[in-house]
């Protein structure tokens, strides 16, 4: 079965009649959940169930569960988690921080999967330096490239352990940012021989994992286009840090990028993204995406199948013993 090149979400707690025929006549490769979108962990899992019904397959359902600030699962369906950033300077001893690390994102990867929901856009493995805009900082994991990939590979383990698909950002580097892509286009200037001895070595390290999400930002000094819509960042990311998992765009909503929905979309996978996310707009303009990214291509679809194939049954949790190890780890300072 061929997935149809998107990511989309829902209006609300349950489809309606209409998203569902949306999703049955274009069978997104997967979904997304939001804030609103999680009421109680009996809707939330009928929510998935929804989703995959609608494709009739067991589909990828992400979320965006990094802790502290960009958090969609709170108390009382999950634990209330520091920022990254805050998490690991938390850490008694620096040699603990890739264990404390690795159990923080094993506990979340608990909670998603109780609800069904079997991917996380994490670990974010953009670097951590003084410019650094205030949207992305306290979300970092370190302020030097070996560290970063460190804790991203501790974070996507435990992800994977539990049953989740990791999908590591922002490629190739989101760390020197300035702006918000939320709202700007952001422009880096770094000498690109800089870029690929930090920024870009860090997603190196991680190069193997199973799923990646491109950065809306210009590399000036190598393309004056946005990363997700540039072939040569693209065909960068793939040769230069070697990265051959699915590839998202960041969600294509977001104000760094002009241009009507549809347009971006086909843009971004002509580039070279595997699948574009767009999320947060009326029925019609997901109609339009969808319409405009058609199906995978041949080399998407043999991504996608490997992503999926790396989809494991989640090894058992002692949960009480995890959360006395990190809290012995961290002083007792646990949770946010």
């Amino acid at each position: 079965m061929r997935f149809g090149a998107t990511i989309l979400d829902a209006e609300g707690l349950r489809l309606t009649a209409e998203e569902v025929a949306l999703f049955r006549d274009t069978n997104p490769f997967g979904f997304i959940l939001f804030a609103r979108n999680i009421d109680t962990a009996d809707q939330v899992r009928a929510l998935c169930d929804d989703f995959r019904n609608a494709v009739g397959r067991n589909c990828p359902i992400t979320i965006d569960q990094e802790g502290g600030r960009v958090q969609r699962l709170r108390p009382p369906l999950a634990r209330q988690w520091m920022p990254p950033l805050e998490h690991v300077e938390r850490v008694l001893l620096p040699e603990n921080t890739t264990r404390a690390m690795y159990l923080r994102y094993r506990l979340i990867a608990q909670e998603q999967f109780a609800l069904g929901i079997d991917s996380n856009c994490a670990p974010m493995v953009d670097i951590a330096g003084s410019e650094t805009h205030a949207f992305l900082k306290n979300r970092c994991y370190a302020s030097d490239a070996e560290t970063v990939a460190k804790l991203g590979r501790a974070a996507a383990q435990g992800l994977l352990d539990g049953g989740v698909l990791p999908v590591v950002k922002h490629l190739p580097g989101h760390g020197r940012a300035t702006a918000d892509s939320h709202h700007d286009l952001p422009h880096v200037s770094t000498d690109p021989t800089i870029l690929d001895s930090t920024d870009f070595a860090a997603f190196r390290s991680l190069n193997d994992l199973p799923m990646g999400m491109t950065a809306h930002l210009v590399y000036d000094a190598i393309d004056s286009v946005p990363a997700t819509l540039s072939p040569v960042m693209m065909q960068l990311i793939r040769t230069q840090i070697g990265f051959d998992g699915l590839i998202m765009t960041d969600d294509i909503s977001m104000k760094a990028l002009q241009g009507a929905p549809a347009d971006l979309a086909r843009a971004s996978l002509d580039a070279g993204c595997d699948v574009a996310l767009y999320c947060n707009a009326p029925l019609v303009d997901r109609t339009a995406v969808a319409a405009s990214a058609g199906e995978m291509t041949d080399k998407a679809q043999i991504r996608a199948e490997r992503a999926l194939a790396a989809r494991r049954t989640p090894d058992e949790l002692d949960i009480d013993a995890v959360e006395a190890e990190l809290s012995a780890l961290m002083g007792g300072l646990v949770y946010g």
